[in-house]
């Protein structure tokens, strides 16, 4: 389970942390799969450190050799085996430590992958709510501090428990009464520990909190630097920003000196453990119950604990950083497994496993199913959504509701039919509820209300290519990835050959650029390589679309980026990537609603007109208002 989100200022949802529980199951059940490899390397550590408490008795009978007043022939021999245990147990210390390294890059790949996964299936809306910093925190700062962690502590940690509880075994076989004296040290350790922990871990998450809004400031600042500067709204974004970034210090100045009282309170206790055990070898040696060199070996027993027992106790600084931190990774993964429940009411029982439809007799049946998007670029939904064959309709959606939380109501129990083939223009004023109808069609987020059905494989006139998505998702805000040109189109389908990807571009009218570049298909682009325009992006968002292939394509204002100068040649190439499958379009200009087979209209999150171009701009309704509005015509309208 996850503890509710928290609420960041201005009214971001921020994402939910999971609770203390809920982390260590899914640490559990990261680790799981290599047992064998955990049970190994900490089998192996075991081995070392026992040979390594073999120093202590041999220094000595050192010890015991020279005040006796032996011969120093007698030194040979714990001479050879301080030697040989230095060998042993400096080749069973690397093994072990290298298998338990091996096993935290493999339990962090595991996570990493499965948080990216994860984090890719939630809903936009959702992700809207949090804001962009929050998710941004935790895929740097909380992945950087478990990596950390993992890379450098757990070895460690791993290594120095099972020295100090070796070690203490050691000294009670020595003589009970020297293990009585160290422990005396053990109180004010578990005092100082316990201390540590209960503010460690509040002011830690509350660390990450801080260090997300800092971000998600910035990147509002940076991101809307036009608009601040337009506005005058430069002093109070700073004031913002300056706010934020004060109270991440303040938080990481607490911890500083929570980490320095930690420090100072485990010094008291090694003193105090190593002047009860030097105080017990001197009543024990004077009473003839050890020899000096085994009380030697008890106090340097005791201070071989300082190492070992300060490395756990200050790696608590490093493990509950950690685990705040896979806290929220654990928080993201375990929201994207549940789909959103609706405004008012608990989430759903149960949902099919990933790649299964619902049961078909299930109330549920057919409703559209969270898959992955990426804006601009032509994204499959990861999870197929429930298709009812329908020999009549590519794409039915019935009643579909949907909300961005209580009272904030978007569409309105839509239904629309597109036929096999169709081309929908949806068009309306901004906020009449368009992309979210097509993020739903779309497959990428699931309505409060309603159903979207959709046919069978083979039923349309454009079925996907083999293995390929049913649905395509392209978007105005289009990414570039960093990358071979090729690389970036073959996003869309990994075997394409360079043939099919000059036949893409060829098909959307970008051959002739892309030829031109300075290594043609092996030009680097995206960040840090050759820079593509608005225009020239959503080509290749386009090319990707064609090389997906799929019976149904849903473009949300995709040629929206372009300027008016390239509005009409990307309108074109949208047009030639649309060819032989059913579409719907956002229309951003009504010249696309003019090349549609239908235009519905939208107003408020409800369809109030439907038909061709033609009938809609004759009638006295919304659409012939837009026309006239988009178009400049002042004539009078027809009765």
């Amino acid at each position: 389970m996850t503890t509710p989100p928290h609420t960041a200022s201005e009214g971001a949802e921020l994402l939910p942390v999971a609770t203390a529980a809920r982390t260590r199951a899914a640490l559990r059940t990261l680790v799981r799969p290599d047992r064998g490899l955990a049970l190994t390397g900490i089998g192996v550590l075991v081995a070392a450190t026992v040979v390594g408490l073999l120093v202590q008795p041999l220094l000595g009978r050192i010890v015991d050799i020279v005040a006796d007043g032996r011969p120093a022939g007698d030194l040979t021999l714990p001479v050879v085996l301080l030697i040989a245990v230095a060998a042993v147990q400096g080749f069973t210390t690397t093994l072990g430590l290298t298998r338990v390294a091996r096993l935290g890059e493999t339990v962090l790949a595991r996570l990493r992958e499965q948080f990216v996964e994860r984090a890719l299936n939630l809903p936009a809306d959702r992700l809207e709510r949090a804001g962009s910093g929050d998710l941004t925190a935790r895929v740097t700062g909380d992945v950087a501090r478990v990596t950390e962690a993992v890379r450098s502590a757990l070895p460690e940690m791993a290594r120095s428990v099972l020295a100090i509880g070796l070690t203490l075994g050691a000294l009670a076989l020595l003589d009970v009464r020297f293990l009585l004296a160290a422990l005396l040290a053990v109180p004010v350790q578990l005092l100082t520990a316990r201390w540590y922990v209960r503010r460690a871990v509040t002011l830690y998450a509350d660390q990450r909190v801080a260090n997300g809004a800092q971000q998600q400031q910035l990147l509002e600042t940076i991101g809307g630097a036009v608009t601040v500067r337009g506005h005058r709204l430069e002093e109070r974004h700073t004031e913002r920003g300056a706010d934020r970034s004060r109270k991440a210090v303040d938080l990481t100045m607490r911890s500083v000196n929570l980490v320095l009282g930690f420090y100072g309170r485990l010094h008291i206790a090694e003193y105090i453990g190593l002047a009860a055990v030097l105080i017990a070898g001197f009543w024990l040696v004077r009473d003839g119950a050890v020899s000096i060199g085994t009380a030697t070996a008890a106090a340097l027993y005791f201070h071989s604990l300082f190492g070992p027992v300060n490395a756990a106790l200050v790696l608590l600084d490093d493990a509950q950083s950690a685990a705040a931190g896979l806290a929220r990774l654990v928080g993201v993964t375990d929201l994207a497994e549940q789909p959103e429940p609706k405004p008012g009411e608990p989430g759903p029982a149960g949902k099919p496993e990933p790649g299964k439809p619902e049961a078909a007799g299930k109330p549920d049946a057919g409703k559209a199913t969270r898959g992955k998007a990426m804006p601009g670029k032509a994204v499959p939904a990861s999870v197929p959504r429930q298709r009812v064959a329908s020999p009549e309709a590519a794409v039915s959606v019935h009643a579909v509701s949907h909300a961005y939380g209580p009272g904030r109501p978007v569409l309105h129990e839509v239904s629309l039919t597109l036929a096999p083939g169709e081309h929908v223009a949806l068009v309306g004023a901004s906020g009449a509820g368009k992309s979210t109808l097509a993020r739903i069609v779309a497959g990428v987020q699931q309505p409060t209300a309603g159903t979207v059905t959709g046919p069978t494989a083979g039923t349309v006139t454009a079925p996907a290519g083999p293995g390929g998505p049913s649905v395509v998702l392209v978007t105005q805000e289009v990414h570039v990835f960093t990358g071979t040109l090729a690389d970036d189109l073959r996003l869309a389908r990994p075997d394409a050959t360079d043939d099919d990807l000059r036949a893409a571009l060829a098909t959307v009218d970008a051959l002739d650029w892309a030829a031109a570049l300075p290594d043609g298909l092996a030009t680097v682009v995206g960040e840090g390589g050759h820079r593509l325009d608005a225009a020239r992006a959503q080509q290749l968002a386009l090319a990707r679309l064609v090389l997906a292939d799929p019976a149904l394509a849903v473009l949300d204002e995709a040629t929206a980026e372009a300027g008016s100068a390239g509005a009409r040649a990307l309108e074109r190439s949208a047009g030639a990537a649309l060819t032989g499958r059913t579409a719907l379009v956002v229309a951003h200009r009504l010249t696309q609603a003019v090349a549609a087979d239908r235009v519905v209209v939208l107003e408020a999150g409800r369809v109030v007109e439907s038909g061709p171009h033609e009938m809609l701009r004759d009638a006295d309704g919304p659409y012939a208002a837009l026309w006239r509005a988009w178009s400049g015509s002042r004539a009078a309208p027809h009765p």
